[in-house]
């Protein structure tokens, strides 16, 4: 849907570009205008009835031109069965919105915002077409210019946003998720300043107003130190605990170095004294602690297929435990 409502056209039909070599469709763009030619394309069907040429220019300012060069047909007797037959402009947009029948999913709802529809009968050979747009209401930036404008009619100022908009425009997703329109129902800018007021207020608060649970915290240097105060006993309990997990940190390293060493001992009483009954026992237990892993050839569940003069290696699998 969105493809038949969002388009640029100076004339929308079923064209066939790859009919002729001489069949073009150019462009150009100098940073100031935009400009599409479709050039010598004929319609499928009707290929001996002439080529047409026509083109669109799009301006910095906005402003759109149509052009028509070559128009060999009444555009009334070109059919629209395998292609819609359309000139003009149109715009839409896609939102998400939950529905009263399913609260937890979401419908799709396309919206046709504006539509410019060119009278077909008056595109003719040599003519032109030129559409100026309107001021509509994204242009004011603030909310004086946007409720007391008396170039634009229909807007509203949705302060969280900071935009003036009938809400029928391509933000209308933005507009809709912030509940723009509840919030500029019967509002005016001065109740959107006393809000801000409020807001500022409450958001940077005093430090001689904060509460007893969140002490005023200043730096002051004390001997080359920075101590923050406003709480003597969160500043004792601080150090308490710094020094308590440097003490833990301590204890661990140490109890790390003597399991070390106990199992470095091992391993020499071991190597030294093979035949003693620790060792012994070790070893004839081997199986219960540490399992081996055995390695053995086995044949690949496929065929390799290599070429003469080539040897052809064993594959090693580990197998199971």
């Amino acid at each position: 849907m969105l493809t038949t409502t969002q388009y640029i056209a100076p004339l929308m039909a079923n064209f066939d570009p790859s009919y002729s070599k001489d069949s073009t469709v150019q462009y150009l763009d100098n940073g100031e205008v935009f400009v599409v030619q479709w050039e010598r394309v004929r319609l499928p069907g009707k290929e001996s009835a002439g080529a047409f040429t026509f083109q669109a220019a799009l301006y910095k300012t906005g402003r759109i031109s149509f052009s028509y060069r070559d128009i060999p047909l009444t555009l009334d007797v070109i059919g629209s069965a395998e292609h819609p037959v359309k000139a003009g402009l149109s715009d839409a947009f896609m939102v998400m919105s939950s529905t009263s029948q399913s609260p937890d999913g979401a419908q799709q709802t396309i919206y046709e915002y504006h539509r410019v529809e060119i009278d077909m009968t008056k595109i003719t050979n040599s003519s032109a077409v030129e559409i100026t747009p309107l001021p509509t209401c994204l242009v004011h930036d603030s909310c004086e210019r946007c409720l007391s404008s008396n170039q634009t009619s229909g807007c509203s100022w949705c302060n969280v946003l900071q935009r003036c908009s009938d809400g029928m425009d391509r933000h209308r997703q933005e507009w809709l998720d912030y509940s723009c329109s509840e919030e500029s129902k019967d509002a005016t800018c001065d109740d959107y300043f006393k809000e801000d007021g409020f807001t500022a207020s409450s958001v940077a608060p005093k430090t001689e107003d904060t509460t007893p649970l969140i002490p005023e915290q200043r730096e002051c240097k004390r001997d080359d130190e920075i101590f923050i105060t406003g709480s003597d006993v969160k500043t004792k309990s601080s150090t308490k605990s710094k020094e308590l997990s440097h003490t833990g940190i301590i204890a661990g390293i140490a109890a790390a170095l003597v399991l070390l060493l106990a199992l470095i001992l091992v391993a020499i009483c071991i190597h030294c004294y093979p035949t003693g009954l620790s060792p012994l026992y070790l070893i004839q237990r081997r199986k219960s602690y540490w399992p081996s892993m055995k390695f053995q050839n086995q044949r690949p569940g496929y065929t390799e297929v290599e070429g003469e003069g080539h040897e052809k290696h064993s594959i090693v699998e580990a197998g199971p435990c």
